[in-house]
């Protein structure tokens, strides 16, 4: 989506040296997990917004000057009168926000998935505003239910109406119905922060199906739809229908998709969908949507779901085509940047990443709060979690972590933990949901006293597939995660010599693929949300017994 008018925002990264090549955009943009992306210029400014599901803060957002190199801006829902994730089933929580731009506001409109599994898809849709993207957002306002993907349109440009409107995705449980019921529309007013007048089912979508994830643009006196079908995996696609009228009736396409990986398993980027446009200034358009790296043919994704840019040309009748190397209506790996762009981008995060909770570290289900996270020593850059529930948890766990952004990497953490109890644990977890993760820790053993254990939860099956390690009685504890694709390795030191902890794991477990259990229309588990690598404590007596981290870091390699 693009705005004219400029915005107070962040101040663009320094120009990188030319290269003497043609600046060119290399995709994905955003590795990692980073799906469902909405896209907003607002004067020389770009930002995404992506989908965050149970992880907060909720939506993540990224600023950017030229579509090439992009940076983190952290995330806008930080406080719990935003959302509040407590009890969310995994893969539930914030989806497909969808950022924009009107009276000097940004607005900001996302779901809340309370359930998701089975029949039903109990939502709540918000609206909140701010003056600049990275907040403060005003208290959110309720939008119409019922379903998901809400957006916001706003026909404020030349020749419009001034008027604003919501879209979303209506949800029908009822047998014999497609659950994917239409996408509906009504006129938001954004004074009052209300919705007004009818509501219209302006779409149903086509013969791809399940439709969802509605934008709206204006261009040349036509109205333009786009929607995600063919569900979010390996058939996923954009398509386009288009309407003299912003109430429709809307016509399709009549080549079909606008961008689809479907029928070339080749394709290094798959499961290409759920996109969004913008316009640069100088006229260019280009397209963002998620895609997926799987590790072989319709493979496990490991690194999730991630954002692409494609370029955009438009016919001679009026519609938008995508035209890469990959070819026609294929996803492209490297794509031509916009005038102005002053070098090729290279992945996010192939330097190292350090500290104590950046914009890259985030939390899960609850926000960070003194009651359990703080930051300790003479610089800030000691890490104390207190113990929370189970890795199992839903609610309170003591939990902080990054996205996995390469299929190879490495991540580690010094860990100070004086444990008295088996009940007392922390450590360094490779984490996909609540069912599924790898975790190295410390604890406490009626036999060897503080030991260090490796965990392995497979879809809720719990084993421990080496003997527990003994340790010192006291003192630090390094441990380090080593990932080379399909497997997973951690390793231990007290002061010596690293240490191998068990044998390579199935990383292939920490994927959408394997998360996900069911067929049909119904589904008992979903997978949506890529894997996490990060710290985490637990004390199931529940006195929150405190550990203590160093050391975080994070090194990615190039993947392909």
């Amino acid at each position: 989506m693009t705005a004219a008018a400029p915005a107070t925002g962040p101040t663009p990264a320094a120009p990188q040296p030319a290269t003497g090549r043609p600046p060119t955009i290399r995709n994905p943009v955003l590795a990692g997990f980073h799906p469902d992306p909405s896209l907003l210029r607002v004067g020389q400014d770009y930002y995404l917004a992506t989908s965050t599901f149970e992880w907060l803060p909720g939506v993540t957002l990224h600023h950017s000057r030229d579509l090439v190199n992009w940076r983190p801006l952290g995330g806008a829902l930080t406080e719990e009168r935003l959302v509040d994730l407590a009890g969310v089933p995994d893969s539930g929580g914030v989806w497909a926000p969808c950022l924009s731009y009107a009276d000097g506001l940004f607005h900001l409109v996302y779901s809340n998935v309370r359930s998701l599994a089975g029949a039903y898809k109990d939502v709540r849709n918000w609206v909140t505003t701010s003056p600049t993207p990275t907040g403060p957002w005003s208290e959110p306002a309720p939008a119409p239910g019922g379903g998901f993907d809400p957006s916001l349109f706003h026909d404020t440009g030349p020749g419009g109406s001034g008027r604003s409107w919501l879209l979303w995705l209506t949800w029908d449980h009822r047998p014999g119905h497609d659950p994917f019921g239409g996408i509906l529309l009504q006129e938001w007013d954004r004074t009052a922060r209300r919705p007004v007048g009818a509501v219209r089912r302006i779409f149903t979508g086509t013969r791809l199906g399940r439709t969802e994830g509605p934008h709206v643009y204006r261009k040349d006196g036509w109205y333009y739809l786009f929607t995600a079908e063919g569900g979010t995996s390996w058939e996923h696609a954009v398509t386009v229908a288009r309407a003299r009228d912003i109430t429709g009736p809307y016509t399709p396409d009549p080549a079909g998709p606008l961008l689809t990986a479907y029928g070339d398993d080749a394709l290094e980027l798959q499961k290409a969908g759920h996109g969004s446009l913008v316009e640069t200034p100088d006229g260019a358009w280009y397209l963002a949507h998620l895609t997926a790296r799987p590790l072989t043919a319709r493979g496990a994704c490991v690194l999730g779901r991630e954002t692409a840019l494609q370029r955009v040309h438009w016919t001679p009748d009026g519609w938008p085509r995508v035209d890469g190397d990959a070819g026609p209506g294929r996803p492209s790996v490297r794509v031509p940047a916009p005038a102005g762009a002053r070098h090729t981008s290279r992945r996010p995060a192939a330097a190292p990443s350090t500290g104590v909770l950046g914009p890259e570290w985030m939390t899960l289900r609850r926000h960070p709060d003194p009651s359990w996270l703080t930051r300790t020593g003479p610089h800030g850059d000691t890490l104390r979690l207190r113990g929370g529930e189970s890795l199992s948890s839903l609610h309170a766990q003591s939990l902080v972590a990054r996205r996995q952004q390469h299929l190879r990497c490495t991540a580690e953490a010094t860990v100070d933990f004086d444990p008295s109890s088996p009940q007392h644990m922390a450590g360094l977890v490779h984490f996909y949901n609540t069912a599924i993760w790898h975790y190295a820790h410390i604890t406490r053993d009626e036999e060897h006293g503080r030991v260090l254990r490796l965990a392995v939860c497979d879809r809720g099956r719990y084993s421990e597939p080496v003997p527990p390690v003994p340790l010192p009685p006291s003192g630090p504890v390094r441990l380090r995660l080593t990932a080379r694709g399909a497997e997973a390795a951690f390793t231990w030191s007290a002061g010596a010599d690293d240490r191998p902890l068990g044998p390579p794991l199935d990383a292939t477990r920490l994927s959408d693929e394997y998360a996900t259990v069911g067929d049909g229309g119904h589904f008992s588990d979903w997978g949506f949300t890529g894997a996490f690598i990060g710290v985490c404590a637990q004390d199931l007596t529940g006195g929150g017994r405190p550990a203590d981290f160093t050391s975080l870091g994070y090194q990615g390699m190039d993947d392909r």
